[in-house]
């Protein structure tokens, strides 16, 4: 029996933490910002500048590749193949118009989100206390004058 406990399931957080769950349209994102801040990259470097595999990620390559939001060439050197791809206008505009927005909206990292909404909070209790405190000068005032 003793040997069985091993094959227990995993608790849901065996992953170590520096490998992530990365929704699919944050990759997209990482893509085209790493293509518009190297102007163009090999496949290699892209793969592992975005934190990718290429067996796992390569349809999403492809995808950006069919709606013509980043370009790929190959060019030859000697024996070897070299996959170079480079952002166009439409994927920039993608990027500048859809996901950014969204990204605003659902930040990817939970604690970046929470600290947002508690700077909301705060600014918002911030702001009713500035109206309370006029409010209480101004009932203040009216209640000195005879």
């Amino acid at each position: 029996m003793a040997s069985l406990q091993g094959l227990r399931p995993k608790p849901p957080n065996h992953l170590p933490t520096s490998h992530c769950y990365r929704d699919r349209i944050y990759i997209i994102k990482d893509v085209i910002l790493h293509l518009v801040e190297y102007e163009y990259l090999n496949q290699t470097s892209l793969i592992r500048f975005c934190g990718l595999n290429l067996k796992k990620h390569r349809s999403i390559l492809d995808e950006l590749e069919f709606n013509a939001f980043i370009s790929r060439s190959e060019s030859t050197i000697g024996h070897r193949s070299i996959t170079i791809y480079k952002p166009t206008r439409k994927g920039i505009e993608f990027c500048n118009k859809i996901i950014v927005p969204y990204e605003n909206v659902f930040p990817r990292d939970k604690k970046q989100q929470n600290m947002e909404i508690s700077n909301r909070n705060m600014e918002s209790a911030v702001s009713r206390n500035e109206v309370r405190g006029n409010k209480s000068k101004d009932h203040s005032i009216i209640t000195t004058i005879p």
